[in-house]
């Protein structure tokens, strides 16, 4: 298996296409932003004629109001990766949501706790009386490197690792036992700059815009979906949400994407570290396209 992995708008997407278009492979994306129907333009999910290229795999597989939990990611993710390399084909794991490249990586056995309803209700308007900060911040006090690698807003991870912490009497991160994968890996990462990173964060965002990012946000409200769910409290679409709602402008709504979507990149390089000597680096500033299929090739050989 191939994996490409970086921070987000390093240019990951066109370069994976055009990687496994050369190399007879599929894409599984490991980005928890695209699993969500009807959520394109804020998640800068693929467009239809990319997703023509290639096969493309675990995008569009749930609703917003749906849960998708690490652990039915991870058995969906070697299943499909399974049913490539009975195809004969390469598989590609290509994304940015770094707990959810890990597990597939190395091969993660993850906690057998059962969902806890009552306690989960429980946290649940917790969450609501002191915010997704404050969530943080009492998981880090009961167990910090959980409360560190969990990527971005996700309100949903926060309150599953206290729930199994809660129910267990164990850190959560303790409990993530690794069997390893049963299949070679080449990990490929990604970099830039990061002076121009956050520019092409930028020229994203107000892309973005011009597409419709406010009618988006505002249908999958008007569809019913409620702000405070796991998919919509991702970056862009919880912030265009308090401006529908008139909670801000639409000025500081496009600041805070801007300055949210900078300080998730800082919480992805914890997972994506340049020291790692299992990933090869590429700076993405001059399209590294054919020194990676170099390397696809001779580690295929």
């Amino acid at each position: 298996m191939i994996a490409i992995v970086g921070p987000t708008a390093v240019g990951k997407t066109d370069l994976a296409i055009r990687l496994a278009a050369a190399s007879q492979g599929e894409i599984v994306s490991a980005d928890s932003r695209l699993f969500y129907r009807g959520m394109d333009i804020g998640t800068a999910k693929p467009s239809r004629e990319e997703l023509a290229q290639v096969p493309h795999h675990l995008i569009d597989v749930a609703t917003p109001d749906q849960e998708w939990s690490l652990a039915i990611y991870l058995s969906r993710a070697q299943e499909v990766i399974r049913e490539i390399h009975q195809r004969g084909r390469l598989p590609f794991l290509v994304g940015g949501t770094g707990q959810y490249v890990q597990a597939v990586v190395e091969g993660w056995d993850l906690p057998k706790i059962k969902p806890n309803p009552d306690l989960r209700e429980i946290l649940d308007r917790w969450a609501d009386e002191v915010g997704i900060d404050g969530m943080r911040a009492r998981l880090a006090e009961l167990d910090p490197d959980s409360a560190e690698r969990i990527d971005g807003p996700n309100l949903r991870r926060i309150i599953r690792a206290l729930e199994v912490i809660l129910t267990s009497g164990r850190k959560f991160s303790d409990q993530r036992g690794k069997v390893g994968p049963s299949y070679r890996i080449l990990s490929i990462g990604l970099i830039r700059p990061r002076e121009e990173l956050y520019q092409r964060i930028d020229q994203r965002i107000e892309m973005m815009l011009n597409q419709g990012l406010e009618a988006e946000v505002k249908s999958l409200l008007d569809a019913g979906y409620r702000p405070e769910s796991s998919a919509m409290s991702a970056i862009g679409y919880k912030q265009m949400a308090a401006y529908l709602s008139g909670e801000n402008t639409l000025e500081e709504a496009v600041s805070q994407i801007k300055s949210k979507t900078r300080k998730y990149v800082r919480q992805q390089a914890n997972w994506f570290r340049d020291n790692d000597p299992n990933i090869i680096w590429f700076s993405a500033s001059a399209d590294p396209h054919d020194e990676i299929l170099n390397e696809i090739q001779h580690f295929l050989s």
